[in-house]
């Protein structure tokens, strides 16, 4: 009997009605002799009195910040509600469950509170319950540290949860259900022609989520990539194919149909461009450097020129990246608010003329390119904020997606 490791987000969880979906598909796993391990996010999402935002709001006070551990102790409540009501409804229509918390699960964590790593899981009770023929019901989104205290694994973390669950039990297939039909290749909301993705290679989805896709969390990506293991993004409310994420090798022993040059056009808004002079000054340039570790603000979109450094950082961060500047005496200069825009494609890097037509479509368009990088399978340029909604649709016509 092979294993199926589902996950369901808050919405798929959150009524009585959408509860049904998910025994209906538990009931056709079991009648198709598969062993069913699922993973839960917190019922509903802000606004919803378990949703994980909610939550959040009990806890925080004005002016006084929540102490980490105790907020990974409250954030992690919202999940396991979800778990003890899945298992109960499993069981009032016939099917026997188990809710387990990420700990009971097996799942062992860094000591980061609320951005915890896996380290390990130990699938062992796990297996015990599935041998007994019941479906097991883990509440995703967190673990439990070598001191014995509760962690939570980062925004998206019951899809890491699930991954992880599904690498560390060998299962067959790894289902993340939520309320879009797949992984699109703009965001509809932008885009009204966008359309769902047949298959996505993990390259490609990986650097998705890191620029601004939402479907699935792109640290379960990298595990997921590590393991081998295809996922499949499905809508819990349709009955649509959902996106295929696996390696190139696999799609197209899985897929019949070749895979466009370029797969989605991703976006993201609120980012400043930041300007220094520290070339020539070792010193001060390794203790930005550690300062900016010390306060986890990543840089992006770094250029080195003769004179300067440009980078760009997310908009919350830039007050605390200004204290630090003025601290250490380093000259600087910050952009109005901008966006950024990526263009999505396997091994982008080999076809010539790609950068060639986004540049000509954005310049026709009188969109100034503030900046640009590209890699393996992306090409992102920032630009102002207002206009990142137009080049999101200008290019995805461009490519003819």
């Amino acid at each position: 009997m092979g294993i199926v490791v589902q996950k369901y987000g808050g919405t798929s969880v959150r009524t009585a009605s959408s509860r049904e979906i998910i025994i209906k598909n538990v009931k056709a796993l079991i009648n198709d002799n598969k062993k069913v391990v699922l993973v839960v996010s917190a019922i509903g999402r802000e606004g919803a009195p378990y949703a994980t935002d909610s939550l959040i709001n009990l806890i925080n006070e004005p002016g006084v910040e929540a102490n980490s551990r105790e907020l990974d102790l409250i954030m992690s409540c919202g999940e396991t509600i979800s778990a003890a009501i899945l298992a109960n409804t499993l069981k009032a229509h016939g099917v026997e469950a188990v809710a387990l918390t990420g700990f009971q699960a097996g799942i062992l964590t860094t000591s980061e509170f609320n951005n915890a790593t896996i380290v390990n899981i130990n699938p062992s009770r796990i297996h015990d319950f599935l041998n007994e023929n019941k479906v097991v019901v883990v509440a995703g989104f967190q673990g439990m540290d070598t001191n014995g205290d509760i962690t939570t694994l980062g925004r998206g973390g019951s899809d890491t949860s699930a991954v992880a669950l599904g690498e560390a039990l060998n299962a067959d297939m790894i289902e993340i259900y939520t309320d879009v039909d797949g992984i699109m290749t703009a965001d509809p909301r932008i885009v009204e022609t966008a359309n769902v993705l047949e298959s996505v290679t993990y390259d490609e989805v990986y650097q998705m989520a890191v620029y601004g896709a939402k479907v699935v969390d792109h640290n379960a990506v990298a595990i997921a990539r590590r393991s081998g293991k295809p996922i499949v993004i499905k809508n819990t409310f349709s009955d649509a194919e959902g996106t295929v994420i696996a390696d190139e090798d696999t799609l197209k022993k899985m897929l019949k149909d070749s895979k466009k040059l370029i797969t989605a056009i991703t976006s993201h808004k609120s980012v400043r461009q930041v300007t220094i002079d520290i070339n020539n000054q070792s010193d001060k340039s390794e203790a930005l450097l550690n300062a900016l570790e010390k306060h986890e603000i990543a840089m992006d979109m770094i250029n080195f020129l003769e004179d300067r450094t440009i980078f760009t950082v997310k908009q919350s961060h830039i007050e605390k990246l200004k204290e630090i500047l003025s601290h250490l005496e380093i000259n600087y200069t910050f952009s109005e608010e901008c966006g950024k825009i990526t263009v999505v494609g396997y091994k982008i890097h080999v076809v010539p003329g790609v950068i060639k037509k986004t540049v000509f479509t954005l310049s026709k368009a009188d969109i100034e390119i503030l900046q640009s990088t590209d890699s393996n399978t992306t090409i992102s340029f920032l630009i102002g904020k207002d206009h990142v909604e137009e080049a999101v649709r200008l290019l995805h016509e461009t490519f003819e997606l």
